[in-house]
């Protein structure tokens, strides 16, 4: 019973991981990367449709990206989800492909980037606690139906901790590369 509820516990943590990964991915650093354009939206036939399912993206060169629409009708609908996404990013189309180009980043902008990156992380961390929380809770409610000893009930608890301390470790190492990456001139 107690390995089941660190097992729950332990996939709700690989989740919070996941999530930050992907919070990680938005905040965009001087670089171009593929997955900053993964939360624009392009209009197609009616629907909402994810940019990577109605147009191949790939990075030219180290500052931009290349949009290259599978329908060329779609070029100017593309081009006009990006400008009006939030990102902050302005392509210029050229013919069939559109390119977009990663502006600078100025100190105070890249120190905005690293505090949301820490909000992020913060709430990866509270969500990995919440997790513990729970799984302790579940362990105490066994302890008090009777169906496990107070040893059990400690022994699964430390284990549990455990698992919590490896994963806060795993955001603040996920924490300091994003950092580094986002202080890199």
């Amino acid at each position: 019973m107690i390995n089941e509820i660190k097992s729950d516990a332990e996939t709700r943590m690989k989740k919070s991981l996941e999530a930050l990964g992907s919070a990680f991915n938005k905040i965009r650093t001087g670089r171009a990367h593929p997955a900053i354009l993964d939360s624009v939206m392009v209009s197609y036939y009616g629907q909402d449709t994810p940019l990577k399912q109605v147009a191949a993206v790939n990075v030219e060169d180290n500052r931009t990206l290349v949009v290259a629409p599978w329908e060329k009708n779609l070029t100017p609908t593309i081009e006009k989800a990006i400008m009006m996404s939030d990102l902050g990013l302005n392509p210029s189309t050229n013919g069939d492909v559109i390119r977009v180009p990663m502006p600078m980043l100025t100190e105070e902008t890249r120190r905005e980037m690293v505090k949301q990156a820490k909000a992020d992380a913060e709430h990866a961390r509270v969500s990995i606690r919440n997790a513990r929380r729970d799984a302790n809770n579940d362990i105490k409610d066994l302890v008090k139906e009777k169906e496990i000893s107070e040893d059990d009930q400690r022994r699964g608890e430390e284990e549990v901790q455990k698992l919590t301390d490896r994963y806060v470790a795993e955001v603040e190492k996920m924490l300091k590369s994003k950092e580094e990456d986002l202080m890199a001139v």
